[in-house]
């Protein structure tokens, strides 16, 4: 079946596809082996459920292999080849040249954390894909992703060469385990030119399907789908059990899903033969007219109040940001001090880190919303990745839009000492482009009206600069609008700055750390990691010098970094140690570009 004849396939009708195959034949053969196992060691019982499949009127056949992988089978990939050959023969097999039915190579998610495990994962997606084409494959279901990221390089091999599906698994609510919403990600699956048909399998049962589906817009001419769980199952002496006892009222609900514009529907988890067969009894066999009722989608920036901090800078052009210190404990009072004194200094924006170093400090958000509740200075709360997951996220953002906080700096975050590793975990769910994605999203929907605004984290230090250069770039397309950067210190640190500002025109704002004595230069040469102290940083600082003298070398660093890099920078990010915020006035005195009002 070619990809034209499948698709002129479903513009006149809608298509049925299989049930769950791995519950099923847990049920049928009450073992706690992999289905997908099968294929080798029982090809005649994967051939004897797709053929059950088949006779409940399933024209869409998903091969035995959605868990046939490396890490899933504890197999090298050549015996993972040879599992995918048998699952698709067993497919063809069981289809016996009924051109009515089309055999689909079916591909679930490997199980991946860590970058270089996703890096292996994507090859083995490839690799999958490159098996199932040799062995003639012209349909691919890519089922029960979080997101599109790891699979997209495998759709751009499959290309044109076949019609490729792609299902997201989302909860109730309609996001995905990687906090995307199901309008995001068909989105995203619309914007990839081979992906022809997008939409949903697992997670959830039909009723909560069928909300989730109202609320998306498939891009126009693509196909969607729709394959729900039989409901939701009860933990049974640590088995997850289906009930089937609601096989009417499944296949009412799908039917009612087709009636409104789904083009593929099925089932997931829990559903059997019988449930494809009572949905086979009462879909309606008509041309599909497309009659998707979704709302035209407004321009984003169509009756949209900005607040983003840079937009009107006080500065003549060059943006001033400062960061201030959270305490530790509960008394706020230097830090309010420090900052109605900033208040003073004409600043673009007042950050607030996110417990760095993985110690705990106040709240960012709430101390930012208490900084601008009293001096009404534009607030910029750091949020990292580390310490919550996608619906605290969430629920932090929310509550800070509500409290007027729109400007936020996204990082990945530092892990937790390890001295309280054992007691304490990091959550680390996603990183901070996978954050990026979420506010994107949130941006969409919750806050439409008025967009929150997000930028990211430079660590020009890093070895590759290559690697940096692309998280920047990654980091743009996900929706970051400007970049804090490390504190630059050296003529040769600016240098890397300013390859960093070719290369990806980001809006760039330095970060300047004036060090105000050789023992806190020390400290952060040797305790900080991403700090650059290099031998003629240190070399400005005595160990005899006066507090006085201290501050005065920090002053001259933060000039000398101003010289080497306000001809390309978009502005200026100073993190003063120990809240010392009054040196900022002296470092910008004389300062060309800049005039500090007097209140």
């Amino acid at each position: 079946m070619s990809v034209e004849k499948l698709s002129e396939v479903l513009s006149r009708e809608k298509l049925l596809c299989d049930g769950a195959f791995g519950t099923y034949y847990a049920l049928k053969y009450d073992t706690e082996e992999l289905p997908e196992r099968a294929n080798v060691a029982h090809p005649e019982r994967v051939v004897q459920i797709h053929r059950e499949y088949i006779e409940a009127g399933a024209q869409i056949l998903r091969t035995n292999t959605y868990a046939s992988n490396t890490v899933m089978l504890h197999e090298d990939m050549q015996r993972v080849r040879e599992n995918l050959r048998c699952g698709y023969a067993c497919a063809k097999e069981a289809r016996n040249n009924n051109q009515t039915v089309h055999v689909a190579a079916d591909i679930g998610p490997i199980p991946c954390d860590t970058p270089a495990e996703k890096e292996l994962a994507r090859r083995e997606y490839i690799a999958i894909c490159e098996t199932f084409l040799a062995e003639g494959a012209t349909l691919f279901i890519f089922e029960t992703f979080a997101s599109l990221e790891d699979i997209l390089p495998a759709i751009e091999v499959i290309g044109e060469n076949a019609f490729v599906i792609v299902q997201f698994a989302v909860n109730q609510f309609g996001y995905s385990n990687a906090g995307l919403s199901a309008r995001r990600l068909v989105e995203e699956a619309g914007a990839c030119p081979h992906i022809d048909a997008a939409g949903f399998n697992c997670g959830v049962g039909p009723g909560h399907m069928q909300r989730i589906l109202r609320g998306i817009q498939p891009r126009e001419g693509m196909f969607v789908t729709a394959l729900p769980n039989a409901g939701y199952p009860q933990n049974l002496s640590n088995r997850m059990i289906f009930s089937n006892q609601n096989v009417e009222y499944f296949a009412g609900k799908v039917s009612d899903i087709a009636a409104e514009g789904v083009d593929i529907v099925g089932g997931c988890c829990g559903t059997t033969p019988e449930y494809i067969r009572s949905v086979n009894g009462r879909l309606a066999r008509r041309a599909s007219a497309h009659t998707w009722k979704a709302a035209v989608k407004e321009t984003l920036a169509a009756g949209r109040e900005d607040h983003a901090f840079y937009h009107q800078p006080t500065n003549k052009g060059k943006l001033i940001a400062v960061e201030l210190a959270h305490p530790l404990g509960s008394d706020d009072e230097k830090l309010m001090d420090a900052a109605h004194l900033l208040k003073k200094s004409g600043v673009d924006v007042l950050t607030f880190p996110d417990s760095p170093s993985g110690r705990t400090r106040a709240d960012s958000i709430l101390m930012a919303e208490k900084v601008w509740r009293e001096t009404g200075i534009c607030v910029m709360p750091h949020i990292c990745c580390r310490d919550k997951n996608a619906i605290a996220m969430r629920s932090q953002l929310l509550g800070a839009h509500i409290n007027h906080i729109h400007n936020f700096l996204i990082i990945t975050g530092d892990p937790i000492p390890s001295m309280v590793r054992s007691t304490v975990k990091s959550v680390f769910n996603f990183d901070s482009v996978g954050l990026m994605h979420i506010m994107a999203d949130m941006n969409e929907e919750q806050f439409a009206h008025a967009p929150i605004c997000y930028g990211g984290a430079i660590n020009q230090g890093r070895r590759n600069l290559d690697v940096e250069i692309g998280r920047v770039r990654k980091k743009m397309e996900a929706g970051a609008t400007f970049f804090l950067t490390q504190p630059v210190s050296t003529r040769e640190g600016a240098g890397v700055l300013r390859r960093i500002k070719e290369e990806t025109g980001a809006r760039i704002l330095c970060g300047v750390m004036p060090f105000v004595s050789l023992k806190n230069a020390l400290f952060m040469k040797n305790e900080m990691t991403g700090i650059e102290v290099t031998e003629e940083v240190l070399a400005r600082y005595r160990e005899d010098m006066t507090r006085e003298e201290g501050e005065a070398a920090g002053v001259a660093l933060a000039k000398d970094v101003i010289a080497w890099t306000e001809d390309f920078v978009d502005g200026y990010y100073f993190s003063f140690p120990f809240n010392r915020v009054h040196m900022l006035e002296k470092i910008l005195k004389d300062v060309a570009w800049l005039t500090i009002k007097d209140e």
